[in-house]
This record gives C-alpha cells, structure tokens and sequence, in this order.
C-alpha cells in the first residue's frame, strides 16, 4: 500500500510537470524546478517508505562513520639509524594513538662469540641481559599542531641514556629525529631513513633463528 501511495504522488507530479502548449510566437524558456532531480527525490521517497524506513533519515559519510580508521602516520614503519647498524620500527604504542618503536634489525646482531648483544649498559641492572633487538627504545611521542611527534622519549643502549624526544618527516622516506633535555635549547637532531621494501630486511627473529 505504502508502495503504492508513492507510484500515485509520482504520477501526480509528472502530470503537474507536462508541458503546456505554446502559442505561435512564444519562445520557450527553461522551466525554474529540476524535473528529472523531482522525479528522483519522488522515487526515492517511494521506495523509502514501501521499505519501512524513516524518510528523514541520512546517509553518513565514510569520512564520519563511527569506527572509521584513521590513516596511518607517515612517521609509521621501520628506519635505519643514523649510524646504519640498526633499525627501529615505529608503531601506536599499544592501546594508544602515542608512537613508540623497537629495534627489529641490527647490521650485527650477535658478538664475536656468536652471542646476540644484550643490554648490558641499562641503569636498571635488572634489565642488562634483556637483547638488544626486539628492545624498546622510543615511547609516548604524541601528536602535535604542527604535525610532528613530541613529548616522548628515547633510550640510547650504546650509552644507556634517556633523553625526551621529538619527530618530524622530513620527507616521505627520511625522518628528523631530535633528543633533547627538558628544554630543546639543547638538542641534537639525527636524520633517519625509511628502510627500503626492496629487498626487506632481515627482522630480529631471523636474525636469531640464523645465530643458532
């Protein structure tokens, strides 16, 4: 019946939309309503109501649909160092739009007695056999203004020192990365580069399965 009622209110505005006759003489002009978008507002109604569904209801863009991903930061995926010998991928911290980054690659993973490297400078004593690959090293960047990472902190193993740290793209393939102490005053800024895809990189875990 509902479907019905919106085949009649189609045929009553087709009707009020013919066109009248003209007299000789009278130049036709361009009528000020959109026929075609009427019969497609009108068809639309229709079908809405025969399907039960409210007629004020609106689509929601992809842009604003609830659950929607946010695109990945570029500042994301694995970088070489500025020394060359290792690799630190940068990801969401876990249960959090912060970045952190591990080291997933070392151009010399083990020592010369085939043993990986561990951690043996950390001021923790605790964690000094933890290995160096697959090691935390960069936590809590957030997201700033003008588009960098700031706020968060990176440890250097080689030293075992912390300093607060910020990142800035540089462009797609290489990243500013800056420590500093309390005040960037006094910081140092390191280029890093997107490790290449081609071929990838051998990650820690087969590292570790070669070094057995």
């Amino acid at each position: 019946r509902a479907a019905q009622k919106g085949r009649l209110e189609l045929a009553k505005l087709c009707a009020s939309r013919a066109p009248t006759p003209l007299s000789p003489g009278v130049p036709m002009t361009r009528p000020t309503t959109n026929f075609t978008a009427a019969i497609a507002a009108t068809v639309a109604i229709a079908t809405t109501v025969a399907m039960g569904l409210p007629t004020t209801a609106t689509a929601q863009s992809p842009a604003t649909a609830p659950g929607a991903a946010a695109p990945a930061a570029p500042e994301m995926g694995i970088w070489i160092d500025d020394t060359d010998q290792g690799a630190v991928e940068i990801a969401p911290c876990e249960g959090t739009t912060k970045l952190c980054g591990r080291i997933v690659w070392l151009k010399a993973p083990v020592d010369a007695k085939g043993k990986p490297f561990t951690d043996g400078l950390n001021p923790d004593k605790s964690k000094r056999s933890q290995p160096i690959c697959g090691l935390q090293v960069i936590g809590n960047l957030v997201r700033q203004k003008d588009g960098s990472y700031d706020a968060g902190w990176i440890y250097d193993p080689k030293t075992g020192d912390k300093f607060d740290l910020t990142i800035k793209m540089k462009s797609p393939d290489v990243l500013a990365v800056t420590g500093y102490v309390g005040i960037k005053l006094l910081s140092e800024t390191f280029t890093w580069k997107r490790a290449p895809a081609n071929p990838p990189l051998a990650l820690c875990s087969t590292q570790a399965a070669a070094g057995r």
